[in-house]
């Protein structure tokens, strides 16, 4: 068995989709335009979704009220600091600053411009393939 993806009640996941696929390397694999507006977004290595949805039977939480360790979709980076100007400059806020862990990973939180939280990952070794 394996993960196949994590889903999300978003207000605008046309949207969403859109500035991922943009500022986070993801790419719509699948995607429908009647509601729940459904797309499906995988990494640029191809080997993790997300889907991303507006169903109304479902909350949206606000993220932005609860800590950045509560929930976040992290994504492994090999420049921390370029990665996270880059972010900023899309539109993305900080959310504290960058840590560097004893085994010297670095570590970010960032807000999407919808307040869903991002961590940045530069790993030392490299966790998976």
């Amino acid at each position: 068995m394996r993960l196949e993806h994590i889903a999300f009640n978003v207000a605008d996941p046309a949207a969403l989709a859109a500035w991922y696929c943009e500022h986070l390397d993801m790419r719509i694999v699948r995607s429908f335009d009647a509601p729940p507006h459904i797309h499906f977004l995988s990494d640029s290595a191809g080997k993790s979704l997300i889907e991303i949805y507006s169903n109304p039977i479902g909350s949206f939480i606000d993220y932005r009220q609860h800590h950045p360790v509560t929930f976040h979709l992290a994504f492994a980076v090999s420049d921390m600091e370029a990665s996270q100007k880059d972010l900023v400059e899309a539109g993305a806020e900080l959310d504290g600053d960058i840590e560097t862990t004893p085994s010297g990973d670095k570590l970010a939180f960032l807000r999407d411009p919808w307040g869903y939280t991002i961590q940045l990952v530069q790993r030392v070794s490299k966790m998976i393939d």
